[in-house]
């Protein structure tokens, strides 16, 4: 091993090349080569195989006051390959962990979504009596109320953005009334993991209403109460639903409005559950949380409190 290496690269200004010491030093240094058992005990006691060592080296035949630095030429390689090893792991440390991917294709997807809305869509005014409503219709129309309730105890606070600082909150609100055409934009912008939550922040207003069972609790109360008011429809008012999905613009809009709502809300229960640390107790909620309101509503009543889990919430100390 130590014959493939210079032990000592030094260039002195003057040297007597018949000098005995010098010719000592050489006959030592072709010894250590030669020999792998005296390069192995070299190796353990010399300081120059030591990584990041320099020795400074006073000649006995050089000029008077001339000091010269002595350095093994395997120190410096592996001091510049050590120096890349740290440079490459500070730039891969300094990484996003983002998948931009997910967002390119979550914004094309809104920006294929808002077209089909105001130029594919249908717009056609179906026929109506005028003497009752279509009962699966208004169903949907409540569910549709319930949704932004619903998405924004998901999102608050285990859903909010830590990296680029973008809040969740305008976007909830105008989800009350743009439903997922109004979540998408922040769908794109979201970046894991959620920033802490300080304790105090539970016990005031949103969270301390969005953290209630009381309220998951109404949630799923509401959607099992309007999902048993359309299925006891009949079928004629089935058939009388679905042309208004195929003729009105508005329903049309919000129906896909609804069916993605629902898509998007396993993978938000998928994100609360493990901020809570509760995906080991609480995974067979996953495949429930399919299930249009009736999954999502069911997974917050059941989920723990973050009050209960000290590594998510922060508590402040006062000085």
């Amino acid at each position: 091993m130590s014959a493939s290496i210079n032990l000592i690269c030094c260039n002195f200004s003057y040297v007597p090349q018949n000098s005995s010491k010098f010719k000592t030093l050489i006959r030592a240094r072709n010894l250590s080569q030669q020999s792998p058992v005296l390069s192995k005990r070299t190796s353990n006691s010399s300081v120059f195989l030591k990584p990041n060592n320099r020795i400074a080296l006073v000649s006995p035949f050089q000029q008077k006051g001339v000091l010269k630095i002595c350095q093994s030429s395997l120190n410096t390689q592996n001091s510049e390959e050590e120096a890349g090893q740290d440079k490459g792991l500070s730039v891969d440390n300094g990484k996003e962990g983002r998948d931009w991917t997910t967002s390119i294709l979550l914004f094309v997807l809104w920006g294929a979504l808002m077209y089909y809305v105001f130029n594919l869509s249908p717009n056609q005014t179906p026929g109506d009596d005028g003497f009752r409503m279509n009962e699966v219709l208004v169903s949907q129309w409540y569910i549709m109320g319930l949704w932004p309730l619903v998405y924004s105890m998901l999102l608050l606070p285990t859903g909010r953005s830590s990296k680029n600082n973008i809040p969740a909150w305008p976007f909830l609100v105008l989800s009350f009334f743009g439903g997922v055409y109004a979540l998408l934009p922040y769908f794109v912008l979201w970046s894991p993991l959620p920033p802490p939550v300080d304790e105090n922040e539970l016990e005031k207003w949103p969270l301390n209403f969005l953290e209630s069972k009381l309220t998951a609790g109404m949630a799923l109360a509401a959607g099992i109460g309007l999902i048993i008011y359309a299925g006891l429809a009949n079928a004629d008012i089935w058939r009388e639903f679905f042309q208004y999905f195929r003729e009105s613009k508005f329903i049309h809009i919000m129906s896909l409005d609804f069916t993605l709502l629902s898509a998007f809300a396993p993978f938000w229960v998928y994100n609360d559950m493990t901020a809570r640390k509760w995906y080991d107790k609480g995974f067979w909620l996953l495949p429930l949380s399919l299930l249009p309101i009736l999954g999502p509503a069911l997974y917050l009543v059941l989920r723990p409190s973050l009050s209960d889990l000290p590594v998510t919430v922060s508590k402040t100390t006062s000085e």
